[in-house]
């Protein structure tokens, strides 16, 4: 299909060419580009023969180049095509858990292999057909992040609400054999999915290993808005400390065989059953940092790090706040008194979301509605709060409230914090 450029780099090959915007890529090396993911594998070659079409009319260009050196073009959006949207009807699926007052965009379903590749966002390859599977393997499209839930077919199919969720494991044995890697993730359920069918999920991935490189496992979120929806609860703590067992068995074999964990828990769940996180060692690379897996080590590690290279006594004295999700406050409570700052009181506030409801404890789900009934009553110089509670690259919550008119309304300063451990610090110190 033809792919419209928006825009030339200065000083690239393209504007060598003379090529400008509003020209239509038609193809390259003679084949047609459906997206990014061709552009990227076609023009890595030296040798390119591009058809670009203006005013109707084509024109051919054949060049040499660096292996990998890229063209300058800029096209009209990422992906180069739609995104491909979720066909199916997961049991547990947030989307559909939404409030009515969400926002439109919230309500977007997207299931794309090509995200997964491109963000490491997790797909279920439902909507895959064998010529896509197969075009995966010939761009060498990995790793990827599949969601998987359960290796029991008809279990998976019946979570995900389409019988194409049966065909997964001739998935992943395709991807293993064309040498694809892939993290995977298990959606946990009490009562459905753990148990003795978690430890088929685990024994069957693990049999794909170095083709499967981790399994995480997340306990299901469940909001407020489930009128109608499949009934499903959340997990006690002895359940979540049967998860955690379960897991340790298997950690130990994977351990031994692979020398990686290769199972790792999300830290909900050590949370959920009143356990410390592991140590660092433990997360290897922290490759499903971005599903909750390792996060708090994580910043433990890297806060321990900064705090003893930092110069303390050059801190802003004050009074601070730090506000949280209900669940991981008493570790954030945790780390303000071990990694005390001379001259600064810092408090924790754990904030109860009210937008999702109360079962949705994570930070990173509070919305500005939450931040302003939370702080209520409430005083300090300033009020840290962490970016993963805005918009990418926004400073907009959940609810749409921009970070200003929720400062405003709770009338104390803001300082928007990084995820890191560093960055925590900083703020913390008034740097």
């Amino acid at each position: 299909m033809p792919q419209k450029i928006i825009a030339v780099e200065p000083g690239s090959i393209a504007e060598q060419l003379e090529l400008r915007a509003g020209d239509l890529l038609m193809s390259v090396n003679g084949k047609r580009v459906i997206d990014w993911i061709d552009y990227q594998a076609f023009t890595s070659e030296e040798h390119i023969d591009l058809v670009i079409q203006r005013d109707g009319e084509e024109t051919e260009y054949s060049l040499d180049k660096d292996d990998w050196e890229p063209l300058g073009l800029t096209f009209d959006s990422q992906l180069m095509s739609c995104v491909r949207e979720c066909v199916n009807k997961c049991i547990f699926c947030f989307v559909d858990q939404l409030p009515a007052c969400a926002r439109d965009s919230l309500r977007v379903k997207d299931d794309d292999w090509r995200l997964s590749l491109m963000m490491g966002s997790f797909v279920t390859l439902t909507n895959v057909s064998d010529s896509e599977l197969q075009r995966i393997v010939d761009r060498h499209a990995s790793p990827l992040y599949v969601s998987v839930h359960a290796t029991d077919m008809k279990l998976r199919a019946y979570m995900l609400g389409t019988e194409r969720g049966a065909l997964l494991m001739k998935q992943l044995n395709r991807l293993k054999a064309g040498g694809i890697q892939f993290h995977a993730q298990a959606v946990l359920c009490p009562g459905i999915n753990d148990g003795p069918q978690l430890e088929k999920t685990i024994a069957d991935l693990a049999a794909l290993y170095p083709a499967c490189q981790s399994l995480a496992l997340v306990p299901v979120g469940l909001t407020n808005h489930r009128e109608g929806l499949c009934g499903l609860r959340k997990y006690t703590r002895d359940e979540a400390r049967a998860v955690l067992d379960l897991a340790e068995k298997w950690q130990k074999k994977c351990l031994k065989k692979f020398d990686s964990n290769f199972v790792f828990p999300a830290d909900e769940f050590y949370l959920a059953a009143k356990r410390p996180v592991p140590p660092d060692e433990f997360y290897e690379d922290y490759a499903q940092i971005e599903n909750g897996i390792g996060m708090m080590r994580l910043l433990e590690t890297e806060l321990e790090e900064a705090y003893g290279e930092a110069d303390l006594d050059s801190a802003r004295p004050g009074r601070l706040i730090i506000v949280t999700g209900v669940s991981v406050a008493p570790f954030m409570k945790s780390l303000v008194k071990r990694f005390q700052i001379p001259g600064v009181e810092v408090e924790v506030v754990p904030v109860e979301n009210h937008f999702f409801g109360p079962n949705v404890t994570v930070t990173g789900l509070l919305t500005g509605s939450d931040l302003i009934r939370g702080l209520q009553g409430h005083t300090a110089d300033k009020v840290l709060v962490t970016e993963c509670m805005l918009r990418d690259q926004e400073d907009v919550f959940l609810d749409d409230m921009t970070f200003g008119e929720v400062q405003e309304k709770v009338g104390i300063p803001f300082v928007k914090v990084g995820r890191r451990g560093d960055e925590l610090l900083d703020a913390l110190m008034g740097r």
